[in-house]
């Protein structure tokens, strides 16, 4: 009886530390999981997927998810790492996340489209900039802050290509004057 006395005992310590450490990591579990009930990170992971989708062109989007398909992992990441420039270690969660949350390709907003027309919607600059054209005697002056060095370079390339209309138009649509005053002031520039 004494003979089996030692094992039985090494067995329930076994037994209660084994116990103790299922304890101690269900308790670090419970801890770690957000009060919504989702697997810690599920909502990071998937944010993290959206960034960097967006962060890739069609094509780049497109042999992304074959590498992925095809289990090159690595080959993904150095795509990725390629195409965005980002470090090894982002990429790699990039890429790990996009395979654990994938994303469909979304062009860019066409907000850009917007900007790129300044002449529908004028934008009004923080500062008055100020526009002097002279011919002789004649000196002509247009402060606005819808104008800047780039509007008024767009407006003198059409003058002097000579557009004098639309020109006298943009330059009516950056600033408060009328078209006769526009007109003049365009007059002064065409040489």
């Amino acid at each position: 009886m004494e003979s089996l006395l030692i094992p039985i005992l090494i067995l329930a310590l076994v037994g209660a530390c084994v116990l103790l450490a299922a304890r101690a990591v269900g308790r670090r579990g419970a801890r770690q999981r957000p009060e919504t009930g989702a697997p810690p990170g599920r909502h990071d992971s998937l944010e993290l997927a959206r960034a960097a989708a967006a962060k890739l062109s069609q094509d780049q989007h497109r042999r992304l998810y074959a590498l992925i398909a095809q289990g090159q992992a690595m080959a993904a990441i150095k795509l990725y790492f390629e195409a965005t420039g980002e470090g090894l270690r982002a990429s790699r969660d990039a890429v790990g996340a996009l395979a654990a949350h994938p994303q469909p390709f979304r062009p860019p907003a066409p907000a850009e489209a917007a900007h790129d027309d300044e002449d529908d919607a004028p934008q009004r600059f923080p500062y008055r900039y100020r526009a002097i054209a002279s011919k002789g005697d004649v000196t002509r002056e247009v402060s606005s802050n819808m104008l800047n060095d780039e509007i008024y370079g767009r407006i003198r390339t059409l003058a002097k290509s000579g557009d004098t209309e639309g020109a006298a138009t943009a330059l009516t649509r950056h600033s408060d004057i009328s078209m006769k005053q526009a007109r003049e002031f365009i007059a002064l520039l065409d040489d």
